[in-house]
């Protein structure tokens, strides 16, 4: 097992979801390998996965693609670690409750009733994202 890699919260006592525009179905994986939502499009060494519902929603609002955000009910399927972009190397702790895991994810259901940011947020969060892209720094992948 890599020991990089440790689970940090009890798999018994909270919800992940996880945002995309990905159309999927319960049962099915996401898995690591292919294009990122995010950034350069490269190969995903990671899957994305979050124990509140408000980080699985900017995930659905800003993923990339043509369909409607979507936000999953899943289940880690081995090892999790915290995200490095939204945590420690970004900001202090852990606040949105975000991790990263190479293993799969398993849908098990899908939050049909959110609400989304109003569109002021989600212009400003967006006019972030491409300053910082202006600036090249890219996602943590190691």
């Amino acid at each position: 097992m890599d020991k990089s890699i440790e689970t940090t919260i009890d798999l018994n006592s909270n919800k992940f979801y996880h945002g995309t525009k990905a159309n999927l179905k319960q049962g099915d994986l996401i898995e690591p390998g292919f294009n990122s939502n995010y950034g350069q499009r490269n190969k995903a060494k990671y899957v994305y996965l979050t124990a509140t519902l408000d980080a699985a929603i900017w995930g659905a609002e800003l993923s990339l693609g043509e369909g409607v955000g979507r936000i999953y009910i899943v289940e880690p399927t081995g090892p999790f670690e915290d995200d490095p972009n939204l945590t420690d190397k970004k900001f202090p702790g852990n606040p949105t409750k975000s991790y990263r895991t190479k293993s799969p994810i398993r849908i098990i259901g899908e939050v049909k009733d959110w609400q989304g940011h109003f569109p002021e947020q989600l212009k400003a969060m967006k006019d972030g994202i491409e300053r910082v892209k202006q600036l090249g720094i890219e996602a943590i992948e190691d």
